[in-house]
């Protein structure tokens, strides 16, 4: 198949930055496949993902990225260009609820994620059966709360041997340390069971319960130190009412938090989303 790269840019917005960066991809032999783009009057910030179809292209991606280089520079770019045939190596985390990360394991099967899945990291040994069914490593590291330092310090180990570009909170029901979220930010993607920035924290769906919402949901979001409060990739919601008791709220949030994590981790695998302070913008 002929290769395709990604160009992903946010920077200051100003005159020129789509004639140049078109010139300079046609003037190289390549041609654009999908393009999109977003001013932010607000931030007075541009925002642009070309695909970039790549077969007359006559030098490597990374020969490509350092002509590229002084065109950014002058733009005071962000930007990065991936390319679409090597996929993001992403690591799965999960403690005892099962339905997020079995929902991310069939899709990976069914080929619906363009990603490899090297293994999984759990604090509990409950879904190892499930996970080496399918083929893959599955890591057993307890979160000892009196020495979570020396567990994290274990799953970092594991990031790195696994050579991992993603790491996937498929309810992981631990707080990652500052340190680790700094290192890889933007590439820790986290599923919480509410609709933020409503009912952040421990037991959403109690809180939601208590407070009456007719409406529940779930929230696709990158970490940060910050807890349930980096920046929202996806979102969605479901209908409940009074007659639904909590059982019931989890039962329904489910299905809705599954969905909203495969589809933010999807545009990610994409190179769909930038992130500008704590927002996001999704080419999707």
């Amino acid at each position: 198949m002929e290769p395709k790269y990604r160009l992903v840019i946010s920077c200051p917005d100003r005159l020129g930055i789509v004639a140049m960066v078109s010139n300079f991809i046609s003037s190289h032999g390549g041609s654009i496949g999908d393009a999109n783009q977003h001013s932010d009057s607000s931030t007075g910030w541009f925002f642009m993902r070309y695909e970039v179809r790549a077969g007359n292209i006559p030098f490597s991606i990374d020969q490509l990225r350092e002509a590229f280089a002084p065109i950014a520079q002058s733009f005071s770019m962000y930007w990065r260009i991936e390319d679409s045939s090597r996929p993001k190596r992403v690591m799965l985390m999960a403690s005892r609820e099962a339905h997020c990360l079995s929902d991310l394991l069939y899709r990976y099967h069914s080929k619906e994620l363009d990603c490899e899945i090297p293994c999984v990291v759990s604090n509990h040994d409950d879904l190892r059966s499930m996970v080496e069914w399918h083929g893959i490593p599955y890591h057993h590291i307890p979160v000892d709360r009196d020495n979570k330092a020396e567990s994290f310090e274990q799953v970092r180990n594991k990031v790195k041997e696994y050579d991992i570009d993603t790491i996937v909170l498929a309810r992981y029901m631990q707080i990652l340390p500052p340190d680790l979220c700094e290192e890889y930010a933007s590439r820790v993607i986290n599923i919480h069971h509410s609709f933020l920035p409503s009912f952040a924290g421990a037991k959403p769906y109690h809180q939601a319960h208590e407070r009456g919402v007719k409406l529940t949901g779930a929230t696709c979001h990158y970490v940060t130190q910050d807890l349930d409060a980096g920046p929202i990739i996806d979102q969605d919601v479901i209908r409940i009412s009074h007659t639904n008791e909590i059982a019931d709220m989890v039962r329904l949030g489910r299905d809705v938090e599954k969905t909203v994590l495969a589809r933010g981790l999807r545009w990610h695998l994409e190179d769909r989303i930038l992130v500008h302070g704590n927002k996001t913008v999704v080419f999707n």
